[in-house]
């Protein structure tokens, strides 16, 4: 059986060039282009990567590879990541990993955002079978739980908990991480704004017009999809 995941990594390997700087997310598919990316010498010597994922980001350190911190980064010429579900206009949502705010961080840094993939991330048009992850800060906490619920009145909020230890789960930042799971598809062009305007929300987990290809693999081999705007 073929390893749709292996198969979009090789075809975004194609876009690196020798000298680039290039940012690197989270996920099986990421760390198959992570490998490529070693195992060229040239490339390997020459390009400069950064992560928006601490795992990614040691990964890329055991390797040897030439690593650079965020903060550190003025700008990319790829960024490359994965997601939970994307629609025909790129519009993505990236709810598992918690770590969206570096990883928008990261996308706006560059010159191409691509998302990689298996085909059984694209649906015509975003639904609600993933939740929306907000990052929020610690002592914002209870306002805006009282904001989301008032203005997605049918929406199931929840704060993230950890599974190994009494508490919340932490984010990269320091911050608090809810996942709101929406009965239908919202309006997500309007979400994208309001969520962000509720005081103590640091970033949620939709893209919105962010992503310029996506590289997916399926049976039918490699499809490379750019925006219908």
């Amino acid at each position: 059986m073929a390893d749709h995941k292996l198969e979009a990594a090789k075809a975004a390997f194609k876009f690196i060039k020798t000298g680039e700087t290039i940012g690197l997310g989270a996920g099986t598919t990421v760390l198959h282009l992570a490998n490529m990316i070693g195992q060229d010498e040239d490339l390997a010597r020459s390009v400069v990567l950064v992560s928006s994922s601490f795992k990614t980001n040691t990964y890329l350190q055991e390797q040897g590879l030439n690593v650079k911190p965020a903060s550190a980064t003025k700008h990319l010429d790829i960024y490359f990541d994965g997601c939970d579900q994307f629609d025909q206009q790129l519009n993505a949502l990236k709810s598992g990993g918690g770590i969206h705010t570096t990883e928008k961080i990261l996308a706006s840094m560059a010159t191409e955002f691509i998302l990689m993939g298996d085909d059984t991330k694209f649906v015509p048009q975003l639904n609600a079978t993933y939740p929306l992850v907000i990052e929020i800060l610690p002592q914002a906490l209870q306002i805006v739980l009282d904001r989301l619920r008032l203005v997605y009145p049918d929406a199931d909020i929840k704060l993230r908990m950890c599974d190994q230890k009494d508490g919340a789960v932490i984010s990269d930042n320091g911050n608090l991480l809810a996942d709101i799971r929406f009965t239908a598809p919202p309006q997500w062009q309007q979400l994208n704004i309001d969520v962000k305007m509720i005081p103590g929300i640091v970033e949620h987990s939709l893209f919105y017009g962010m992503a310029t290809k996506v590289i997916i693999a399926g049976e039918s081999g490699i499809r490379i999809i750019t925006p219908i705007r």
